[in-house]
């Protein structure tokens, strides 16, 4: 085994404007400077014109803004989301298709379950890391099965009963989460990693300091299950961070570049048209009209990118190098002040959602408060 191996973690990806590379660029040092960088592609790019019902339905993103993601440096691709199967198993195969021919590993979606499950690996240094990618949320139809295309998933028991739904609460993790972590991790391991990163989407979207307790469930079942770290996405806004069992947690790497106008009330899509502006009435919050391609929570704009450093005593690191988002939605690597203003905002986050404390260096290193 060689040097420590870092890698670049982010969260949600949307890329349905023209130009991909331009709204990445501002992420892209940071990124290329790791020896390993994962995403989260949240929707498929595709030409199908196929909608899942159960969900509102997301629009397929072009397939030539994959290849962006490759010049900006991404190694691995989650696909296990409540939007990748939107545009049906042509969508999925569609995407899939191109990650295959422009090399980028990927892991959480598929033709059926087995291949969804299957996990990525990238090799830097002599080190192996596998990713592993599932969806908490639903909507059930996107879950891949034997004979259906999806996502992978991790079940979880709901206030009435349903397996999900979209407003019940959960209330926890099924008995067979812990099943599927293990046979996973173990499967990853013996296909020769190292180190095995388990990616959740999970969460409740645009609420600030909020992570309910079966998240740090299902966080704590994967890292019992045999994983390095957890990293997670979904909610469209940065959560906070613990570390369990000396592995590190993120339970919300907010948007990693999410640049769409599916979000907008201004649109011929009834349904995503209302989606929009019922999201007003649901979380409490005015989207400021200059993000016109990310109207998100206003504290939204405070990002980060992740990076786990891997040693090869088995230690693993934490730090965050801090992402502000420019308007319309272009996220950049933040400096000087406005940088620290953003470490203190994770560290303020964390303890507002009920997590340990944790402290995070001028560098953004991040540790337990002691």
């Amino acid at each position: 085994m060689q040097d420590a191996t870092t890698v670049a973690v982010t969260g949600d990806l949307v890329l349905d404007e023209p130009d991909a590379g331009y709204w990445l660029s501002g992420i892209a040092p940071a990124l290329k400077a790791a020896d390993i960088a994962i995403g989260h592609l949240e929707v498929p790019h595709t030409k199908s014109e196929m909608e899942l019902e159960g969900d509102v339905p997301a629009p397929g993103a072009p397939l030539e803004n994959l290849r962006p993601l490759v010049q900006a440096g991404f190694d691995i691709l989650s696909l296990a989301g409540n939007h990748i199967a939107d545009r049906g198993a042509e969508g999925i195969a569609e995407t899939v298709a191109e990650l295959e021919k422009l090399g980028i590993a990927f892991c959480g979606a598929g033709a059926n379950l087995e291949e969804a499950r299957r996990p990525a690996f990238a090799h830097s240094k002599g080190h192996t890391v596998a990713l592993l990618s599932y969806n908490c949320i639903g909507p059930e139809m996107a879950w891949a099965a034997d004979d259906r295309a999806g996502c992978a998933y991790l079940p979880l028991e709901t206030s009435d009963g349903a397996q999900v739904t979209p407003i019940a609460d959960f209330t926890g993790a099924a008995s067979a989460c812990s099943d599927i972590l293990q046979d996973d991790i173990e499967a990853a391991r013996r296909g020769g990693a190292d180190h095995v990163v388990v990616a959740l989407h999970k969460g409740r979207v645009h609420t600030p300091a909020h992570v309910a307790p079966y998240e740090r469930e299902v966080a704590r079942l994967a890292v019992d299950a045999g994983a390095d770290a957890v990293i997670s996405h979904h909610a469209h806004i940065v959560q906070g961070i613990e570390f369990y069992r000396g592995a590190p947690i993120f339970h919300g790497l907010g948007n990693g570049c999410v640049v769409t106008r599916a979000l907008s009330p201004d649109q011929d899509h009834a349904a995503r048209r209302e989606w929009a502006l019922r999201r007003k009435e649901l979380f409490g919050f005015e989207p400021d009209p200059d993000y016109y391609l990310a109207p998100f929570h206003p504290e939204a704009v405070s990002g980060f990118i992740g990076q786990l450093t891997f040693h090869h005593d088995a230690q693993v690191m934490a730090s965050i190098v801090p992402v502000d988002v420019e308007a319309p939605g272009r996220p950049v690597l933040a400096e000087g002040n406005r940088a620290q203003d953003i470490l203190r905002y994770v560290e303020d986050i964390t303890a507002r959602a009920g997590l340990p404390p944790i402290r995070i260096s001028p560098h953004g290193l991040v540790r337990a408060a002691a």
